[in-house]
């Protein structure tokens, strides 16, 4: 497309981790694909990490570019450093653009940066958040952040909290933050703080859909009048209409692609169990024991993803002990994984971004959570989307290896088996309606570059300010 046919111009800002860059990334090449241009800006650390067809790259500062959060140690640090640095190499990333035949006229930012809304401000261009969590824990950040819910909280004689739009919520399905607040401070603040603003964004995106939770979202909206655009998963796995798009276009890590597909292909269809906690969660040496042995023990195939800065919690010798009955790898192509068509369940730890791959991909769970979202992530997926099991644990906090045999024999064989794989091929299948063409999601991104596209029309982003599109 030549520089003059763009539709607009949107600089999308993801916060520098893996589960925050692929999203947004992601929502970037949906944006490119109808005819927007679309500029991912990131830091100096992760630029180089990150290479996607028809999207521009460019690098701003978090303070810390050699090493980015590793080298600030400490959240608070980093935000403030972020939002001082960020703030004006993003300025004079807007600017660079200004005179140039394609003027930024919108930037699309992570939740978790309220601060650059201030920056589009300052440029007279529209400014949008997008939330990477689910429509209820966003109900739930949102009422804390507004007052409705005080923190600590304490739930009496067992009694479940009841929220608008959302199920009975007891203590063991609410995020970790609500009953200890004092555990990450730094990080609950940063939670909170993405509700600071919203009164003066032109757009609410978030990446969740309305077939999965338009009552959640509904409960909440006149605080949170989200967009709802997801599932951000790569155009392959759902609607096929983005060329090439099979994968994110963005890795903090190696995968080890070729080795895991070598040995899946000597499995039969749905016989292996896909193992991984994602790119943050660091199990306890206790509770990595019992998993490996339950997964050993349980004589399924197994497939167990354990990051290189983690492996020495395995139990000495386990890998020479498996045989050809599991394999153990530092890291792969989740998605390539999940698709693979020997995979009949995922043991995930439920953080967002996995949640909805498994549900576009269709593929039954088995719910180890270990803190904040994870744990009402997991509520959902056995109680309201019936699309796995979540494991139970003791009076220690440990899933013991024979609970795991008995989750992965359930989902795997149980009786609960077969409804379990009907509805993730149910989900799926809505997944894959919603961002085809004509679906729920697709319907709001087409009216946001619709919008952009009038805007850049009348080459002023400011000749719409005031129109606030919700």
């Amino acid at each position: 497309m030549r520089e003059t046919e763009f539709k607009g111009h949107v600089v999308v800002l993801p916060y520098p981790s893996q589960g925050h860059i692929n999203p947004l990334l992601q929502f970037a090449k949906r944006l490119a694909s109808k005819g927007l241009k679309a500029t991912l800006a990131t830091t100096h650390y992760t630029v180089k990490s990150i290479c996607a067809p028809n999207i521009t790259v460019e690098p701003i500062s978090d303070g810390f570019d050699e090493a980015g959060f590793a080298q600030a140690k400490d959240v608070d640090l980093y935000l403030k450093s972020f939002k001082a640095n960020g703030s004006s190499t993003l300025s004079h990333l807007i600017q660079k653009f200004q005179n140039s035949s394609f003027p930024v006229n919108c930037i699309v930012y992570d939740s978790f940066l309220p601060w650059v809304l201030d920056v589009a401000r300052q440029h007279g261009i529209f400014g949008a958040p997008f939330f990477t969590n689910s429509a209820t824990v966003c109900s739930i950040f949102c009422r804390i952040h507004y007052g409705f819910l005080t923190l600590p909280l304490e739930l009496e004689d067992n009694k479940p909290l009841l929220l608008p739009g959302l199920p009975p919520l007891y203590d063991s399905d609410l995020p970790t933050f609500l009953r200890l607040p004092e555990s990450y401070p730094a990080y609950l603040a940063m939670k909170l703080s993405q509700f600071s603003n919203l009164d003066m964004a032109d757009w609410i995106f978030a990446n969740t859909f309305e077939g999965l939770e338009s009552k959640e979202a509904g409960g909440i909206s006149k605080l949170w009048p989200a967009k709802l655009i997801g599932p951000m998963v790569p155009s392959f796995y759902l609607d096929g209409r983005i060329e090439g798009d099979k994968g994110y276009g963005a890795s903090l890590w190696n995968p080890l692609g070729e080795e895991c597909l070598r040995w899946l292909e000597t499995k039969a269809a749905q016989s292996v169990v896909y193992v991984s906690f994602g790119s943050m969660v660091s199990l306890t040496v206790k509770q990595m024991e019992e998993l490996a042995w339950g997964l050993k023990e349980s004589n399924l195939n197994f497939l167990l993803v354990v990051r290189e800065s983690e492996m020495d919690k395995l139990p000495t010798g386990f890998s020479d002990s498996i045989n050809n009955k599991g394999l153990v790898v530092t890291w792969c192509d989740q998605l390539e994984m999940l698709a693979h068509r020997t995979i009949g369940c995922f043991v995930t730890h439920c953080g967002w971004n996995s949640t909805l791959e498994a549900l576009s991909l269709g593929v039954p769970m088995v719910c180890i959570p270990q803190w904040t979202d994870q744990v009402p992530n997991a509520k959902f997926i056995e109680d309201v989307w019936k699309v796995g099991i979540r494991a139970k644990e003791d009076e220690k906090g440990v899933v013991r290896k024979q609970e795991v045999i008995r989750c992965l024999k359930e989902v795997m064989e149980g009786k609960r088996s077969y409804e379990i794989k009907k509805n993730a091929r149910q989900w799926r299948q809505m997944a894959r309606k919603t961002v085809g063409e004509e679906g729920s999601s697709d319907k709001h991104i087409n009216d946001f570059v619709e919008h952009l596209e009038l805007a850049n029309k009348k080459g002023d982003a400011k000749a719409l300010n005031g129109y606030y599109y919700y």
